[in-house]
């Protein structure tokens, strides 16, 4: 302050004062040249840090290796796979299941569209209950699993048993009486992302126009099926 009591104020700079007098210990913020300059010396010298060799860890060559002949397995984000199937189930109700398994062997293998039209026209009391199902099921796989419905077919299809109900006598001849419970069971799907119907009808077709041999006078270069005993001379 003694220039100021002696009136020299234009020497004075505010900004030099401040970073000697008030903030002695302040840095400047160092250039990106500067820092790679002082780790090269440090490196030369041999006063580098433990913890800059630690994180600057290996480094790639131009032809893609790493750095002293080391390999570094980096575990790669499991994605989240397409979903190549969906599962659907009635709810137990009353049927036997021996009635309700040959229905399941009905439209096991059938495409989705086929199935349901099966059992649209089925005689079976449960048939309403399966087609219902195979709806609701068909509309789920198409919504949530992002499936073709198109190609949608009944890979799988079976029957598990559900909780007897409870037992009634039945009334008999001569004075007998039997015990008649009421079974219950449901049926279980897996949809999956299979060959429509006409897909299925072309390959049949080509299959069996392979095997067609030709009867004309030009016969085709095949041989012939159950030769008779005229061709063993």
């Amino acid at each position: 302050m003694s220039s100021l009591r002696n009136g020299d104020v234009s020497s004075l700079n505010p900004l030099n004062w401040v970073k000697e007098k008030l903030v002695p210990n302040i840095k400047e913020k160092q250039t990106k040249e500067e820092i790679a300059a002082a780790k090269k010396k440090a490196a030369e010298e041999g006063q580098t840090s433990i913890f800059e060799t630690i994180s600057s860890g290996p480094q790639k060559d131009e032809g893609g290796k790493l750095a002293g002949g080391k390999l570094v397995h980096v575990p790669r984000k499991p994605s989240n796979p397409r979903p190549t199937s969906h599962k659907y189930s009635t709810s137990n109700f009353k049927v036997s299941h021996r009635k309700l398994n040959m229905l399941g062997r009905q439209i096991s293998g059938k495409p989705i569209d086929y199935a349901i039209l099966q059992m649209q026209f089925s005689e079976k009391r449960a048939s309403s209950r399966i087609m219902n199902m195979l709806a609701t099921a068909r509309d789920h796989a198409t919504r949530y699993k992002k499936l073709n419905e198109p190609k949608l077919v009944v890979a799988e299809a079976w029957v598990t048993k559900g909780p007897k109900r409870g037992k009634k006598l039945e009334p008999k001849g001569r004075g007998r009486y039997g015990i008649r419970i009421r079974p219950s069971a449901r049926l279980h799907v897996v949809l999956k992302e299979g060959r429509t119907i006409e897909e299925t009808k072309a390959e049949g077709k080509s299959r069996k126009l392979r095997r067609i041999v030709s009867a004309s006078l030009v016969r085709e270069d095949k041989p012939i099926r159950n030769p008779g005993s005229t061709w063993a001379w």
